[in-house]
């Protein structure tokens, strides 16, 4: 799930959208998470090193260079997750502020901020670790740990 994006004729989504504008959504998308009830709970406080993290993997996930595993060695996604209740409503919020962020990122094209949202919809469903009711993704009561 963390391979980069594909190239296609205009380069990688990363050169075209460029380091200036996915840092301008990086900024806008965790103003929006820190502000939403169903996801500023699962998130610290002061959101810099997180937006620090999300902007370096999503450089390498997008095709450009890979800061996030020289920074914080492999993303391993889900297992970085299970310790938060990720549920399919904390899902849909969080690709909500994203859409809302792409929306208010004039400097990311339509066709890039389509292409984006389509691959972060698949990461945003992969997360999905617990249940809407709030028990364990197989149904049965219980506390999520982390394999990290």
């Amino acid at each position: 799930m963390t391979a980069p994006m594909q190239l296609s004729a205009g380069g990688s989504l990363y050169e075209r959208i460029g380091p200036e504008a996915l840092a301008a959504l990086v900024t806008r998308f965790y103003a929006l998470v820190a502000q939403h009830p169903d996801l500023s709970p699962i998130f610290p406080a002061d959101l810099t090193l997180t937006a620090q993290k999300q902007l370096t993997f999503l450089t390498g996930f997008l095709g450009g260079p890979p800061l996030y595993h020289q920074n914080f060695g492999p993303p391993r996604l889900r297992a970085r997750h299970l310790p938060h209740a990720i549920t399919p409503r904390r899902g849909r919020a969080w690709l909500t502020c994203m859409e809302n962020a792409l929306q208010g990122t004039p400097q990311i094209g339509e066709a890039e901020a389509r292409e984006l949202h389509a691959a972060l919809a698949r990461v945003a469903a992969h997360m999905v670790n617990t249940p809407d009711d709030g028990g364990t993704p197989d149904g049965k009561a219980g506390q999520l740990f982390s394999i990290d």
